[in-house]
């Protein structure tokens, strides 16, 4: 385990959370923006260009829900890896974004990558609304129960909170007595509504990262919980306002899709070929997110 992430550089804007000003945004205001330090927007992972493999495009054509194109699911709440472009705050830009671009171009598609709320993406690919859910989700054993997952990355859990807090959080029992802001539907839900029937914990649940953000610096919850790249990012774009606790439970991010969908190979050959010409990692070092390579990505590869 890994104690923290380093955080992301300062040439990354994050307007989703004005905290200096006391404000925030939510899925609605689609407030996710991304600028360098010169003013320039930030966009996508320069030179993301990978040739079709006729294999992969073969055994995913069969597979997609409408010829030609790959639906993909994200919640774009969760920079850097999913969030909205400045230029028409509908454009999904960030990690998981390039990814998915690049996903399609060996597939042989084309990528459309839909803003979805994270609580509802798992349901949408079960029901046959997406092909791909694509959002910072951690392959765990309890979602492997209804959706299957190809890994792809890995993070752990940070906790955060307002820099004036006296508060040093480094496990989730460090919970107790105290109130923790949480994303619907996320692993960091799980493990603080867990570890409140052990203990009192006001676990406050927010439709998205936004509104949890907003709550910490409000005042309204004492703690935040994030996966390690976005709460390294919260807080580095913070100025100051936020500072960043520790980290636990390093576990696999896996890309999700129907239980017993037949984009599962294709979908696994295709992660392998991105790490193998090293494009994984570009879009990795673009984003400033270390320690996020897996070394074998796997078909439903959790352990817990």
């Amino acid at each position: 385990m890994r104690s923290r992430l380093t955080v992301l550089i300062a040439v990354i804007a994050f307007a989703a959370i004005t905290v200096a000003a006391g404000c925030g945004s939510s899925n609605d205001d689609n407030d996710n923006t991304g600028t360098t330090a010169s003013g320039g927007e930030l966009t996508a992972t320069p030179d993301i260009n990978v040739a079709k493999d006729d294999n992969i495009a073969s055994a995913a054509a069969s597979a997609v829900s409408q010829s030609g194109q790959l639906s993909i699911a994200s919640d774009a709440t969760y920079p850097p890896m999913e969030f909205f472009g400045k230029s028409d705050n509908t454009t999904v830009i960030g990690a998981d974004a390039d990814i998915s671009k690049a996903l399609g171009q060996i597939m042989g598609l084309q990528a459309k990558v839909e803003n979805t709320p994270f609580d509802s993406i798992l349901p949408g690919l079960t029901a046959g609304k997406y092909d791909l859910g694509i959002s910072s989700f951690t392959d765990s054993l309890d979602r492997q129960k209804t959706n299957d997952f190809v890994t792809y990355a890995q993070a752990g859990t940070s906790f955060y909170s307002s820099a004036d807090a006296d508060l040093e959080p480094k496990t989730v029992e460090d919970l107790c007595d105290h109130s923790v802001a949480v994303e619907k539907g996320t692993t960091q839900q799980e493990d603080a509504e867990a570890q409140g029937e052990k203990c009192q914990v006001d676990v406050q649940t927010y439709p998205d990262q936004n509104g949890a953000n907003l709550a910490i610096a409000s005042g309204r919850a004492e703690l935040g919980m994030a996966d390690s790249p976005v709460a390294a990012y919260i807080v580095e774009q913070s100025e100051g306002k936020f500072k960043l606790g520790e980290a636990y439970g390093v576990a696999p991010y896996g890309i999700a899709m129907k239980k017993g969908s037949a984009l599962a190979q294709p979908l696994l050959d295709a992660v392998k070929a991105l790490y193998d010409d090293g494009t994984m990692q570009k879009i990795f070092d673009y984003w400033q997110l270390p320690d996020t390579a897996i070394d074998n990505p796997q078909i439903n590869g959790a352990t817990s």
